[in-house]
């Protein structure tokens, strides 16, 4: 089973996917997020076989969802119009500051910016994946 995992901010969305045995995930890409971004969605989850979408829920620190959170579930709706697979959310508090640590010295700022979106989503599609949400969701 092959999992794409979205990492909806206000501007970007990074996009990462697992390999087809749902054990590993990998960044995969920086969409968009205004615009048609769930005509994006569609079209990667039809080429690349996607058989669930995993959206970052943006909780706070106390685990309440907040406005961003309503915001991102908003998103995930009008993606989930658009295609024919499940779409379930995981909690990614902190991603996009394990993976602003991750890639601290790898580039410079500007040109990390775009490539921490993805890999914050890789960061918590890899935690959805170890905890057994790939094969709880079949």
């Amino acid at each position: 089973m092959r999992v794409l995992a979205l990492d909806i901010g206000e501007r970007r969305v990074g996009v990462a996917i697992s390999d087809p045995g749902a054990t590993i995930a990998s960044p995969l890409d920086v969409l968009d997020a205004t615009g048609r971004l769930a005509e994006q969605v569609a079209a990667l989850v039809v080429d690349r076989e996607v058989e669930l979408v995993v959206v970052g829920l943006p909780l706070t620190l106390r685990g309440e969802e907040g406005p961003q959170a309503a915001r991102v579930r908003a998103a995930a709706e009008r993606i989930a119009e658009r295609i024919s697979v499940p779409i379930v959310y995981h909690d990614e508090r902190l991603s996009s500051a394990e993976a602003n640590r991750s890639m601290k010295g790898s580039s410079s700022v500007r040109k990390r910016r775009g490539s921490v979106d993805k890999v914050a989503a890789a960061i918590f599609l890899q935690s959805f994946l170890d905890g057994g949400g790939a094969r709880s969701s079949e």
